[in-house]
Parts: C-alpha cells; structure tokens; sequence
C-alpha cells in the first residue's frame, strides 16, 4: 500500500496564464524559503497541471514569479517521471538536436516543430531544500528544457524561426484565449 498522497491531491487548481501576459516574460526570482507556503504552492502547481492535462508547469504559469516547475512526464521509452524542482538550472544539454513536436498550456491547442537536445541534466532542491539532480532524455529532456525556459522569460515559441514561428503565432492570435497573443504576433510580422 502506498503511504505518500497523490501530488496535486490536496492543491487547488489555479487559472493559467497564457501568451501575452507580462508574467510569462521576465526571469523568475529564486525561492529563499523552504516551508509550508512553498510546499502549498507546489501542491497546487500539480493540481494546476492535471487539471489542465500538461506534463509540466512553471510556477510563473500560474502567476507565481518564482523558481519552480512541476513534472508528470513520459520518456521515450514510456517510463514515467514525476517531481518537481525548485531553484532549478540547466546544466548539461547534449546528443542530437531533434525537432519534435511540443506545445504549452499558456498556449493551450497551438503545437509546432521545436528543435531540443535529446538529453538534458537539471539540478535544483526538493521543497524541503535537499539537492535533487534529474536526467531526461526524449520527450522528458524536451521537459525539462521547456520548464527551465519558463522560469528564464521564455516560451517554446521563442525558439522558432521563420514560418514556424509565424505559423505558431498567427495560430495563437486566431485562438479563442487570444486576448495578448494578438499584440505579440503583430509585432513578429
């Protein structure tokens, strides 16, 4: 019998912040506190993402501003990665550079080809401050990367050039959540 919650299962789930907003754009601040209101927040950054039906999320998706992100994430091989890190840093990338698909949930419905290194290795804290390092490969690296660009300002979106970042951005500017997605693709044009 399992003696540990379900992550997420006592968190309540927050809106998300999508393209446009400002929170999504600046560097997050380290957390300086390993307490209870760290271990709430990443409660309900869990709940956040199951309730959205991501693999991933960044504290700053949520409004938060600080250095955090949660995971519930395959690998290639289907093996499940869960956690969650904060102060992380990315620290080691290598292996080939693959173009797959990857999407947001600040960009819910808008996919497109994203060129990642296929391994990444990230260090950072649990929440109660004890050193954590994760490896990923595949998709889970592909995590990994897009959750610590998250907390540095950046969107997968920032990655893309030419049509494909056209595409993904014409794209969002169409979608129903589009309230600022519109004045960041005017001014990709």
């Amino acid at each position: 019998m399992r003696s540990r919650t379900i992550p997420g299962s006592s968190g309540r789930p927050h809106p998300l912040r999508l393209l446009g907003d400002p929170a999504l754009t600046g560097p997050c601040r380290e957390v300086t506190a390993f307490d209870g209101e760290l271990a709430r927040l990443i409660e309900d950054m869990y709940a956040s993402m199951y309730a959205a039906h991501g693999v991933g999320l960044a504290a700053n998706q949520i409004g938060v501003p600080l250095r955090v992100f949660v995971y519930d994430c395959p690998d290639d091989e289907d093996r499940r990665h869960l956690g969650h890190l904060v102060n992380p840093r990315l620290v080691e990338t290598d292996g080939p550079v693959v173009r797959g698909p990857e999407g947001c949930l600040s960009l819910p419905g808008i996919e497109a080809g994203t060129p990642r290194h296929d391994r990444a290795v990230v260090t950072g804290f649990s929440a109660t401050g004890e050193p954590r390092t994760v490896t990923g490969t595949g998709f889970f690296a592909r995590c990994l990367q897009h959750e610590c660009d998250h907390l540095d300002g950046g969107l997968y979106v920032d990655r893309l050039s030419g049509l494909r970042r056209r595409r993904a951005l014409r794209a969002a500017a169409r979608a129903p959540w589009a309230a600022g997605a519109e004045r960041t693709a005017a001014t990709d044009r």
